[in-house]
């Protein structure tokens, strides 16, 4: 008697999650929208932080995930869809927040590039296994940090050294908790992808 093991589906390495929908214009069109309401919705879970004018949110946790899931084109325009929608008047932006006379701003730019960067990094496999999901998440991270501490020193006049303590080390804990999350859900969702071909 001999057990045949169920088939598994080779998916190649060049697709992320949002290609396994079949393609058209529309689905491209829907994940973009879906990919900024998404990140809209996820900055309402903000907590102020003493101190400082940024607040932790779901925002960036969204805005890596939504690179991730879609790709480094469609990941780049639902953030971009997200910034320009909130800057002409939509309060969706952490706190309910709009327009971009704002001390975070430069997070939200952040957050567009870093989508292009995971995404681009999903495409070559990044969010398939635990490790490289973590690489992914860190970078991704860094790069939003790196356009959101100066923006926000600048737009305060605080020294950097100070727009860090206030834009970069109370979150890194709340970050460490993200990418942990992503870490477990991304690379799981390839799996149960994987066993349903």
């Amino acid at each position: 008697m001999s057990t045949a093991a169920a088939p598994v589906r080779t998916l190649r390495t060049g697709t992320v999650l949002a290609d396994l929908l079949p393609s058209s214009r529309v689905r491209d069109v829907a994940l973009v929208a879906g990919g900024a309401a998404l990140t809209g919705l996820a900055a309402q879970i903000a907590l102020p932080v003493p101190g400082s004018p940024v607040p932790v949110s779901g925002q960036t946790f969204a805005a890596l995930l939504v690179g991730t899931a879609l790709g480094a084109r469609r990941g780049f325009l639902s953030l971009a869809l997200y910034a320009v929608v909130g800057m002409a008047g939509v309060p969706w932006f952490a706190e309910g927040a709009s327009g971009y006379a704002m001390p975070s701003f430069g997070y939200i730019l952040g957050m567009m590039l870093a989508a292009t960067v995971v995404g681009a990094l999903a495409r070559r496999g990044a969010d398939r296994s635990v490790p490289r999901t973590a690489g992914a998440m860190v970078l991704g991270s860094a790069i939003i940090y790196a356009v959101g501490v100066p923006y926000l020193a600048l737009a305060t006049g605080m020294s950097l050294g100070q727009a860090v303590a206030a834009g970069l080390t109370p979150f890194l804990i709340g970050d460490a908790l993200k990418a942990a999350l992503a870490m477990g859900a991304l690379p799981a969702a390839w799996k149960l992808v994987g066993r349903k071909g």
